[in-house]
C-alpha cells in the first residue's frame, strides 16, 4: 500500500542525499496525522461553539482532578502559554461562565482558576465527540496494531519528555512546580 508520503520520500531522496526514508516517513506521517486530527478536532469543537484554546484550558482544569482548579501560573506552564495571553483567555472563559477566578482560602495573595458547572458541561459535551473521532481515525488498524502503535509511540514520547514538560505530571512533579491547587 502506498500513500502520498511515499511519493514525498521518493522525490526528496533524489534532492537530499543521505535522507533516511524511515525517519522521514515516520515524522512526515506523524505531521500529516496531526494536521488531520487538528482539523477534525476544530470542526467538532466548532459544532459545540468552542475554540481549541478554550477546550485546552477546560481539559487542563478537568485533568487537575477535584476540585478542578489551578493557579494561573500553573495553567500557563501546563499550556505553554504566555501569561498575558492566558489572562486574556481566562477573561473570556470567565465571561462565558466556564471558569471562575477566586482567592485561595489558604493564601489570599494567590489566585485560583476553577472549572464551573458550565465548564464541566462544555467539556463533557465534547469529550464523546473527540473519542469517537479518534476511534474512527484508527479504524484501519486492528486492536493489536493499535496497541503496537501506542507502544512504539510511548517510547518516542518518553524520550521527548526528558526535554520538556510531560502531558500529565506525576503528583510529585505537580507539587514541586506549584501544581493544581487542592490536588496534591
Amino acid at each position: 500500500m502506498e500513500d502520498s508520503v511515499d511519493r514525498h520520500i521518493e522525490y526528496w531522496s533524489r534532492e537530499v542525499p543521505g535522507l533516511d526514508p524511515d525517519v522521514e516517513g515516520a515524522i512526515t506521517r506523524m505531521q500529516v496525522l496531526v494536521r488531520a486530527l487538528q482539523r477534525r478536532r476544530e470542526a467538532g469543537l466548532a459544532a459545540r461553539r468552542l475554540k481549541g484554546w478554550e477546550y485546552d484550558i477546560l481539559w487542563r482544569l478537568r485533568s487537575a482532578g477535584p476540585p478542578y482548579q489551578g493557579t494561573p501560573s500553573w495553567l500557563a506552564r501546563a499550556l505553554d502559554a504566555h501569561p498575558a495571553t492566558l489572562t486574556s483567555r481566562l477573561d473570556r472563559l470567565e465571561k462565558s461562565g466556564h471558569i471562575a477566578r477566586l482567592r485561595d482560602p489558604a493564601d489570599r495573595r494567590r489566585l485560583l482558576v476553577r472549572l464551573t458547572g458550565e465548564g464541566h458541561r462544555a467539556w463533557e459535551a465534547t469529550i464523546g465527540d473527540q473519542a469517537a473521532g479518534e476511534h474512527a481515525f484508527l479504524a484501519a488498524l486492528t486492536g493489536g496494531e493499535r496497541r503496537q502503535l501506542s507502544d512504539l509511540l510511548r517510547k518516542v514520547v518518553a524520550a521527548v519528555e526528558t526535554d520538556g514538560p510531560p502531558l500529565m505530571p506525576s503528583a510529585e512533579e505537580a507539587r514541586d512546580s506549584d501544581g493544581p491547587a487542592g490536588t496534591v
